[in-house]
């Protein structure tokens, strides 16, 4: 049995997103995505990776001190093995995050693994890529990040929250695109309108700038 997957970058850094921002955590970055978004942050991991054995990953991984791992990429579920990459850190007393865009389905991710979901903003160019059964197998304790790049975004984004009853639906993350809309402005919106969310800044940029391997 394969069980190799093509990893971009393995690296420690404070969490940057999702409700765990400002904890320290392990990321795996997984090569190969199936999206193009116009704003993509990670575009070299489209293509730069290299073949490792789920468990030389899991040693790397074991060599930072922490329990907190983010498996990302790319998009991580586009490889076939990445739930046996979750079951084998949650095996050895982790806390997993898996970061997917939305487009592969969720439906086996294990329990104990918590799903953020980048859904995609018309911005992105990658609006339609968003598998609508997915919102069936959001548990409670998942997470929806809807990046926003315009006034457009944040209405759609809005639009979509309520139109799928997920106002009440685990966290609801609100960040805004790097020189596309600003804080205060994303912050007016949800003021203004009241959409139950969350808003959030890229905290790991805000540190170290706009690089990788952070």
């Amino acid at each position: 049995m394969n069980d190799t997957l093509v990893v971009c970058e393995i690296f420690r850094s404070i969490q940057g997103e999702s409700t765990r921002a400002g904890l320290p955590c392990v990321f795996i970055r997984l090569t190969g995505c199936n999206l193009s978004c116009t704003w993509c942050d990670s575009e070299y991991a489209r293509t730069e990776g290299t073949p490792m054995h789920i468990e030389k990953i899991i040693d790397t991984v074991e060599r930072y001190d922490g329990t907190l791992v983010e498996i990302t990429g790319g998009e991580p579920l586009a490889q076939e093995r990445t739930i046996d990459l979750i079951r084998q850190c949650i095996s050895r007393g982790k806390t997993v995050l898996l970061e997917t865009n939305g487009s592969y389905s969720i439906k086996d991710l294990p329990a104990e693994c918590i799903g953020i979901i980048d859904v995609k903003c018309p911005s992105s160019g990658e609006t339609d890529s968003f598998l609508k059964e997915n919102i069936g197998h959001l548990r409670p304790y998942d997470e929806l990040k809807f990046v926003i790049g315009s006034r457009a975004d944040f209405d759609w984004a809005c639009t979509f929250i309520k139109t799928n009853s997920l106002e009440k639906q685990g966290e609801r993350i609100f960040s805004p695109v790097a020189g596309a809309v600003r804080p205060e402005t994303l912050a007016a919106w949800i003021l203004e309108t009241n959409i139950p969310v969350r808003m959030q800044l890229q905290l790991h940029k805000i540190i170290w700038g706009d690089k990788r391997g952070v």
